[in-house]
């Protein structure tokens, strides 16, 4: 995985495919209707699909959980917490501390929306209608605590089979969240421009394709892997490690893919402007090769996948008796296009 320094022009449509199957949330992929006025920001599409999202939410009621609630109460609940009411004095006003749980629905994955709302509310961005609907989804999240977002608290809300319905909520309000920066110039926030982020977009390209192949090859296994260098030394531990971008296996064929979120695929810093391919990606995927363990057993391929700028690219090398492919996948074209195409790239169509 590389980044791309100036980003091509990716439809906002294709942008939010990608983020469906790297999120592994394929069935949301076409349950959404990409309007015109989605296309202006990607930003603008995921928090009107958030307001619809929460829309259905709140008509089938909050997610809650119990939870742990010590307080100071004159009437006996759940477990009397004796030290802290002997520290506080407590049976001088007729109370006592006492532990117990309770279901409430402020719990953290309520927390983590409400928290987005207020921020996206803040946001200069957001336009002045869907400002008005954010507001009045905002006004049925007062019962629930505001917090500080952060990468731990999204980590920490764990999604499992009794709140599935909420995975693709936390992974919406992460997404605006982590996109939101705030400018020190101005009142009020901003939202990055993910789409031209080329180290963000090389991260998402990456996990794209990765899952992309989990979902439509189910027969295969796809993974990233370790390949270790066929060395011999004192101390191997100094050796770079090299991890796989994507691995695919199926019957007997293994595919080695790194995929390059370059601005270009070649380098014409020749002097007499011939275009080249870029030898350190070519060496990379070359090193994979000669250092799998098992190549013997399988009828294996290297292959470099990038992003089409200028031109499609096809190529096919056999160098040093191993087989390495460089292609690109054009993103700006319809969705069903670029499914086909990275089909045909493993030879599957």
């Amino acid at each position: 995985m590389d980044s791309l320094k100036s980003s091509t022009k990716i439809p906002i449509k294709n942008i939010y495919y990608m983020l469906c199957y790297a999120w592994n949330r394929l069935e949301e992929k076409d349950a959404v209707n990409v309007s015109r006025a989605d296309e202006k920001d990607l930003h603008h599409l995921l928090s009107r699909i958030l307001v619809n999202r929460l829309r259905i939410l709140i008509k089938r009621g909050f997610y809650k959980e119990y939870t742990s609630i010590e307080e100071e109460t004159p009437s006996i609940r759940g477990r009397i917490d004796f030290q802290q009411s002997l520290n506080e004095l407590s049976f001088k006003k007729a109370r006592m501390y006492c532990q117990y749980d309770e279901m409430t629905h402020d719990i953290l994955h309520n927390q983590i929306i409400k928290s987005t709302l207020y921020e996206l509310l803040k946001t200069s961005q957001v336009d002045e209608r869907l400002k008005g609907e954010l507001q009045q989804i905002y006004h049925y999240f007062r019962d629930i605590r505001l917090i500080k977002l952060n990468t731990k608290v999204f980590n920490d809300a764990k999604i499992h089979r009794s709140n599935s319905h909420y995975g693709f909520l936390i992974d919406i309000c992460r997404f605006l969240h982590e996109s939101l920066l705030m400018n020190e110039n101005e009142t009020g926030e901003k939202f990055i421009n993910f789409e031209q982020d080329a180290t963000a977009m090389a991260y998402l390209y990456e996990d794209f394709v990765r899952n992309f192949y989990k979902e439509e090859l189910p027969e295969s296994k796809v993974y990233r892997e370790n390949i270790y260098w066929n060395a011999e030394g004192e101390d191997l531990s100094y050796l770079p490690r090299m991890e796989t971008d994507i691995s695919l296996e199926w019957n007997d064929r293994k595919v080695i893919m790194d995929t390059k979120y370059y601005q270009n695929a070649t380098s014409s810093k020749l002097k007499n402007g011939n275009e080249k391919l870029i030898s350190t990606n070519l060496y990379q995927i070359h090193a994979y090769l000669s250092n799998f363990k098992n190549r013997e057993m399988k009828d294996l391929t290297g292959i470099l996948l990038y992003p089409t700028v200028d031109r499609d690219l096809d190529l096919f090398y056999n160098i040093l008796g191993f087989k390495i492919k460089v292609c690109t996948v054009d993103f700006n074209q319809e969705w069903r296009n670029i499914h086909e195409r990275l089909l045909s790239i493993v030879d599957i169509g």
